[in-house]
């Protein structure tokens, strides 16, 4: 039997994954229902574009459905280890400034099932995150992306 992955994730974004699967349960599946019931009422099958499409819908929902379900199943909960808060983990937030003069910028490294860098929020398997977790404040780390290496010093951890 194949190993499950493990999601890592904050207490937030599990509660939020719970709260789509609940959402895509409850709601969103009747809603699809719904929408094949009137489809079908338009009459031959086999040449009805609202039907193949209310179907592949409730394919996408149902292929969703399961992906969360497996995510929640196997959540590891990132828990912020206290014992040295100047290194970065998973979970923490990093500020670091791209060397010599650049900007500073801050992300907060969470497993992948949470990843949203629009608001942020890095996966523990990008680049930049592997490059510096078990990283302390101060220190000066290059970081291989796909523009080329990035050479970037660590100004804070939260």
């Amino acid at each position: 039997m194949a190993v499950e992955k493990s999601y890592y994730m904050t207490q937030e974004g599990k509660d939020k994954l719970e709260n789509e699967l609940h959402y895509l349960k409850t709601e969103r599946r009747q809603e699809v229902v719904e929408r094949i019931k009137i489809a079908r009422g338009f009459g031959d099958l086999s040449e009805n574009s609202e039907y193949d499409a209310a179907k592949d819908e409730q394919a996408f929902v149902e292929s969703r459905i399961a992906q969360v379900e497996n995510m929640i199943r196997n959540a590891v909960i990132i828990e912020n280890d206290n014992q040295n808060p100047n290194i970065v983990s998973l979970g923490k937030s990093v500020t670091f400034q791209e060397l010599p003069d650049g900007d500073e910028e801050t992300y907060t490294i969470v497993g992948s099932a949470e990843a949203d860098p629009f608001e942020g929020k890095i996966s523990n398997d990008s680049p930049i995150a592997k490059s510096l977790l078990g990283r302390e404040i101060g220190e000066e780390i290059t970081v291989p992306t796909p523009g080329g290496d990035m050479n970037v010093k660590i100004l804070n951890v939260e």
